[in-house]
């Protein structure tokens, strides 16, 4: 694990839940360049006590790949040290739904995790560190994480690019093509059944393409499908989505840090600033672009009642959810 004289600085890459499903199959794809590219990365694989020896696991299997790019890792259950400078951090590890445990229960038992997290992060982590929540209910943990971590605007984002790949893949299906002929895809709101996958501004070959989706199958097939697909998964595989959340959070970071294409955007969680009538502050999925590493959220498009009316629904989720972390003193 060493770099040329002449490589670049090492990025710092943290990685919170390290033991777990998402982060086994997000760490190889990080230290194999997918994320970053050709930047050298110091690996932090940060886990709770109980879990630093199956972390400790991965690490040697990482160390027996001989990636060229990774230049070291870290194994820590120490928050302080697992943030230690960090460029860029992958937040995986959340408390998961207990049996017959309410949806407020979760929220306020993530609280207990993000705005301790938030705090270390503010303390340890580089000033321009840039933060992904992957681990759920994302957008509310973000928020939280957000609250006590002081950042700017736009460094603390969530992960609705899931949802957003969950879309063009059924898309590509319905219309026989690959998904990389399809831009412009949207994802409002919230990481729940209440998002609103929208294709009004759908391109095919730079093309609209909306007009000849049937809107029946949109509202009725398309939408909650993409919506549900996790618990679909769930079913079907026996445990959640890893391996395609992982890619998701490497699709995430490498256009935040490289750029999206001038043509194209793509679905990202952060802090609104009361475009399209979100409330500021919200965490909320927004179309944007990403332009010398920062998110931008795009602008200018026209929503119609329809359109608005979902994102009033997966907004009106949001705010519980945040009034309900709020009356618990986590915000």
């Amino acid at each position: 694990m060493s770099t040329s004289p002449t490589s670049p600085a090492p990025l710092t890459v943290t990685v919170t839940g390290a033991a777990g499903q998402i982060a086994y199959s997000l760490l190889f794809r990080i230290a194999a360049g997918d994320a970053f590219g050709e930047r050298p990365v110091a690996l932090r694989l940060l886990e709770i006590p109980a879990a630093r020896r199956a972390a400790e696991g991965v690490a040697m299997e990482l160390s027996d790949s001989a990636f060229p790019l990774v230049q070291s890792i870290t194994v820590t259950d120490d928050q302080d040290e697992g943030f230690a400078g960090a460029d860029a951090v992958f937040l995986v590890g959340a408390k998961p739904r207990g049996k017959g445990e309410e949806r407020s229960d979760l929220l306020i038992g993530n609280g207990r995790i993000f705005g301790p997290q938030g705090r270390s992060i503010a303390a340890n982590a580089s000033p321009d560190v840039r933060v992904l929540v992957v681990g759920n209910p994302a957008n509310t943990n973000a928020a939280i994480l957000d609250a006590h971590a002081g950042l700017d605007a736009g460094q603390v984002t969530a992960m609705t690019r899931l949802d957003h790949n969950r879309s063009l893949a059924q898309l590509a299906d319905k219309l026989g093509v690959t998904t990389t002929r399809l831009t412009s895809m949207t994802v409002w709101g919230n990481h729940s059944t209440t998002q609103f996958p929208d294709v009004a501004e759908l391109r095919l070959d730079g093309k609209p393409v909306a007009d000849s989706l049937d809107s029946s199958w949109v509202d009725e097939e398309f939408i909650p499908r993409v919506a549900k697909r996790g618990g679909e998964i769930i079913e079907v595989r026996g445990s959640s989505s890893a391996a395609s959340a992982a890619s998701s959070a490497v699709d995430h970071m490498r256009d935040w840090f490289q750029g999206t294409p001038a043509d194209d955007w793509v679905s990202v969680a952060l802090r609104s600033d009361g475009s399209y009538g979100i409330p500021e502050g919200l965490f909320a999925s927004f179309p944007c672009r990403s332009v010398d590493g920062t998110w931008e959220i795009v602008q200018g498009l026209e929503l119609d009642e329809r359109q608005q009316e979902r994102i009033r629904a997966t907004v009106a989720e949001l705010e519980s959810e945040r009034d309900t972390v709020r009356e618990a003193g986590m915000l």
